[in-house]
């Protein structure tokens, strides 16, 4: 695979202009990382300036900080696929974490939170090199609080949407384990199952339409994806770091659901009372996806909060 290509899918079967446009432009970065010997192809969408890669030092973007964004579990860069247009301040960057969307899966590799975090720092200086908007989405907001403590250099901002990380574990992790992790699995292929968690997501159920069902299923069919996914609840996820969250040093922006039904509402102000330079915003009349359901107030507050 060279360095940088395009990643073909079947936008034939996709019927929202936000879907297929964003299908359009995921492409694959090689990305080489110390978890294995050979680089992994991973999947990404971005918008700003051209780019070929990392940027010629004294080269980097002038002005407002990039943001990047993390995306939720089983999950992928199609998540941002009405929010990414509209985060218009200067480059951004979406990308499939390790073991998750579209991302090259390696049955030999393990898939936790410590080589997911190595693997998103070999991406960010490969592709970015300067401090990002790190914005995270339900289990994403989990990795960006990880990433924000260990490389509080690459963080400039923090933006948690309906994250976890406060609470121990996440609600499907306990579902996935030996010696059940082959029908669990299976289970959560099932599109019936998929669309009964999408319209849990939801407050308005009209969002759980077929093209959202086929934009949460298209990454299934990908090698490895069972194994990895099985390999990640067995690691046992992400656990709670409400006794290091005191540590975030980062300017942090909570927006959360006012009626999320996936994690529920009550961590959101524990987040906000933890994290030290931390504001909370209700996104009314929202589940769990407030950047699918409201995705010009999710932009709206966070370009406010980056300026």
């Amino acid at each position: 695979m060279t360095a940088t290509s395009r990643l073909s899918l079947p936008i034939h079967q996709l019927t929202e202009a936000a879907s297929i446009a964003i299908a359009q432009r995921i492409e694959y970065q090689d990305i080489s990382t110390p978890l294995t010997e050979s680089p992994i192809a991973t999947a990404y969408v971005h918008h700003g300036k051209e780019h070929h890669g990392k940027q010629p030092l004294g080269k980097k973007s002038q002005g407002k900080s990039p943001m990047l964004l993390l995306h939720g579990f089983d999950s992928s860069v199609f998540e941002f696929r009405r929010l990414l247009p509209l985060l218009t301040q200067g480059e951004t960057w979406a990308i499939d974490l390790l073991g998750f969307g579209f991302t090259e899966r390696s049955p030999q590799l393990p898939v936790n939170p410590a080589a997911i975090k190595a693997h998103l720092y070999a991406c960010w200086k490969t592709l970015i090199d300067e401090p990002v908007v790190l914005i995270g989405a339900s289990m994403g907001g989990a990795a960006a609080i990880d990433f924000a403590l260990t490389y509080p250099e690459a963080v400039k901002q923090l933006v948690l949407i309906d994250s976890a990380g406060f609470s121990a574990g996440f609600p499907l992790s306990k579902l996935i384990t030996q010696p059940i992790g082959k029908w669990a699995t299976a289970f959560l292929r099932n599109l019936k199952v998929r669309q009964n968690i999408s319209l849990k997501a939801y407050y308005d159920a009209s969002f759980a339409s077929a093209d959202a069902l086929k934009c949460a299923a298209l990454h299934l069919d990908r090698a490895n994806w069972q194994q990895s996914l099985i390999s990640f609840t067995q690691s046992g996820g992400y656990r709670s770091f409400k006794t290091r969250l005191a540590e975030i040093r980062q300017p942090t922006l909570i927006l959360w659901g006012a009626q999320d039904r996936i994690l529920g509402i009550q961590d959101a102000e524990r987040l906000h009372q933890a994290i030290p330079q931390s504001q909370l915003v209700w996104i009314p009349q929202c589940g769990h996806v407030p950047h699918l359901e409201q995705p010009q107030i999710t932009a709206a507050h966070i370009l406010e909060f980056a300026r």
